[in-house]
């Protein structure tokens, strides 16, 4: 019987799918021509992906396999530990770990390390979860007589000590669940709302809590518009504070915990992808919107809403809500025909507020200038625009042109309490011609 090694193949592929897609490929072309035994080092069925590809595919062609047991290499691993099973133990294999993050608290094998290059991969996707001095154990050739070794070292150092094709890594849990950890952070809150606690946290409520949601939400708006990814990560920690937060005090109330908010958005966006979590198919994003919304529309049916109004949160900005109250209602073709049909309205509500100013009530003033805002969102809208985006791009060009008067008044040794509103609308008009704002 001729034999053969695939050492060749380690050297020459990019990466371990194609590895493995290669080694299978060989073994399933010789066993077309007769027998062949593919032999692995320990259990076959343990961190050996090239097993599971040729029982897929000797299957598809009709080529039978027998795949004898063996003693695996976990077993050698934790007798040469010293270990039994004992407990829950996570075993994930070394080029998989793009697609596993350890939980840090749950005690790991590494398999699979192969050579150097793979044991720091593996090194730098353990250090996302633990300290870089976190001891770890190498071992060598587990179970072979003579020539078993076994080394204790810190995690940072795992890619600087000998590795081969029969390296394994014992990594011990922590303590405590790392900072990575979405269930240390529930912990944590946990902690705070205890009665050795934070005596503010403990002090809050849904109530107290709602202006800390929205402060948190638009300064992650502001971190975005600025581009600044630290930033960016550190506001969005902020506001899923605000969420565990919330979740806990509902919690101690006996009426939800977190995992019940998780579980509802997990389920919403499973029944609403049916083309990713189902047999849909969908030509583009334009046919997901419109699944989306029949799948919403659906489940209003089921929550006994009675307006499709109903949907809108009454306590979403009122700029915000303007517009989806009228997007929602031109769905079922109550709208103008166009934006210039909107602009004659807003002539309308703007007559309407100047008879209303001359007339002093100050009750019909309020009354026609929110009848003013309400078309303007609505001409926005029917123009294709986001009016909070355009209203925010104007707060923009006034706060740069208004800095503008005051660093020209400051230029001039003035203040603006010296200055005419003439003077200052010719620095604003100023500002305006040189493309400020």
């Amino acid at each position: 019987m001729r034999a053969r090694s695939f050492d060749d193949l380690y050297e020459a592929a990019a990466s371990f799918d194609e590895l493995y897609d290669r080694i299978a490929d060989a073994v399933l072309e010789a066993a077309r021509a007769g027998d062949v035994v593919y032999a692995v080092p320990g259990s076959p069925t343990l961190g050996e992906r090239t097993v599971g590809l040729l029982g897929e595919r000797c299957a598809a062609e009709g080529i039978p396999v027998t795949v004898v047991p063996s003693v695996s290499s976990l077993d050698a691993l934790l007798a040469s530990l010293g270990r039994s099973i004992d407990a829950v133990l996570t075993v994930a294999h070394a080029p998989d770990l793009d697609h596993f993050r350890p939980d840090g608290i749950t005690p790991l094998v590494l398999f699979g390390l192969y050579d150097t290059a793979t044991a720091a991969e593996a090194k730098l996707a353990l250090m996302e979860v633990y300290p870089d001095e976190h001891s770890v154990t190498v071992v060598r050739a587990a179970g072979v007589p003579g020539q078993e070794q076994r080394e204790e070292i810190p995690l940072y150092r795992l890619d600087r000590v000998t590795i081969d094709h029969l390296t394994s890594v014992y990594v011990p849990p922590l303590t405590q669940r790392p900072a990575t950890s979405f269930e240390r952070l529930v912990e944590v809150m946990a902690a705070l709302r205890a009665p050795d606690g934070c005596p503010w946290d403990r002090e809050q409520t849904h109530q107290s809590l709602k202006k800390y949601l929205t402060e948190e939400t638009y300064e992650f708006f502001d971190a975005l518009d600025e581009g600044d990814d630290e930033r960016m990560a550190d506001e969005l920690g902020d506001l899923l504070l605000q969420i565990v937060f919330h979740a806990r005090i509902a919690q101690e109330e006996d009426r939800f915990d977190i995992h019940d908010a998780i579980r509802s958005i997990v389920e919403k966006l499973v029944r609403r992808h049916p083309h990713v979590f189902g047999e849909v198919a969908v030509s583009g994003s334009a046919e997901v919107l419109v699944n989306w919304e029949q799948i919403k529309a659906q489940e209003r049916l089921t929550a006994h809403r009675k307006s499709l109004l109903d949907a809108v949160p009454r306590s979403m900005p009122p700029l915000q809500r303007a517009y989806e109250l009228t997007r929602r209602a031109a769905k079922v073709g109550f709208d103008w025909a166009s934006a210039a049909d909107v602009l004659a309205k807003v002539a309308e509500e703007t007559e309407e507020s100047r008879e209303a100013l001359e007339s002093g009530d100050a009750v019909r003033i309020g009354h026609e200038v929110g009848d003013l805002l309400f078309a303007l969102v609505n001409l926005a809208r029917k123009a294709g625009l986001e009016p909070d985006e355009v209203l925010a791009q104007a707060n923009r060009r006034f706060s740069d042109r208004f800095r503008y008067i005051e660093q020209r008044a400051e230029e001039q040794g003035r203040s603006l309490n010296e200055m005419s509103l003439e003077e200052m609308d010719a620095l604003w008009n100023e500002a305006k011609a040189q493309g400020i704002g």
